[in-house]
């Protein structure tokens, strides 16, 4: 599709498909190698979507770490969704680096979104509820060819189950959560993958400890 970004898809979760686990502390998954590999995913993508639980839950930055990409690569612009428009306008989304910020907003809470980030976002009506074509479709209007969207659980789901999503980087720690309490890299849902239609995988990779698994989810990846 055109019409669209193309959708990179990339999460870190454990043996048994946590993406975190159930304390207030973030669980770090991956290691220096691989974050050094997702800062140079992040370097060739126009932006980065999270979800507005993981703005609250985590404060990502967002940012390019490594001087020398910030430095030979446009940096992307950052992108949430949010269904009650309540987000700090002092988290670190907002607040770190010199990029535009966008937020897609249910439109019940649209104004109200508005009067917290003014200045800090542009925030824009995306439906009721928020209709993810149709942020896929304003943000290739802006330019952005190439979307990488990191979570959480129910952005991914959301994409997934759409069938949104051209691509598929899945890290694997070596390591259980064992609590249900703790967010899954994906909610319950009608994929298009299953047993009768699977994904293609392009890539597994032993990264110091952790696997990288990379799929293809369109005949819009290039394998």
């Amino acid at each position: 599709m055109a019409d669209r970004p193309y959708v990179l898809v990339s999460c870190a979760m454990s043996i048994d498909g946590y993406i975190d686990d159930a304390t207030e502390e973030r669980l770090l998954l991956s290691n220096d190698a691989d974050f050094d590999r997702v800062d140079q995913v992040r370097a060739g993508c126009d932006a980065i979507l999270v979800g507005a639980n993981t703005i609250r839950r985590d404060n990502p930055r967002l940012l390019v770490r490594s001087p020398a990409r910030r430095r030979s690569e446009a940096l992307p612009v950052k992108v949430t969704l949010t269904t009650q428009g309540d987000l700090d306008p002092a988290a670190a989304f907002f607040a770190t680096g010199a990029v535009p910020k966008f937020v897609y907003c249910a439109s019940p809470a649209v104004q109200k979104a508005r009067e917290r980030l003014a200045g800090v976002a542009t925030v824009l009506d995306g439906g009721d509820p928020v209709d993810l074509s149709g942020v896929l479709a304003d943000l290739a209007a802006r330019g952005v060819r190439r979307l990488l969207v990191e979570g959480g659980s129910g952005v991914h789901t959301g994409f997934l189950t759409a069938g949104l999503a051209d691509e598929l980087h899945l890290v694997v720690a070596p390591f259980f959560v064992g609590d249900r309490r703790a967010p899954r890299f994906v909610g319950d849902g009608k994929f298009p993958w299953h047993a009768g239609r699977r994904a293609t995988l392009l890539q597994a990779e032993q990264i110091d400890d952790v696997v990288l698994l990379r799929y293809a989810l369109s005949d819009r990846c290039p394998g």
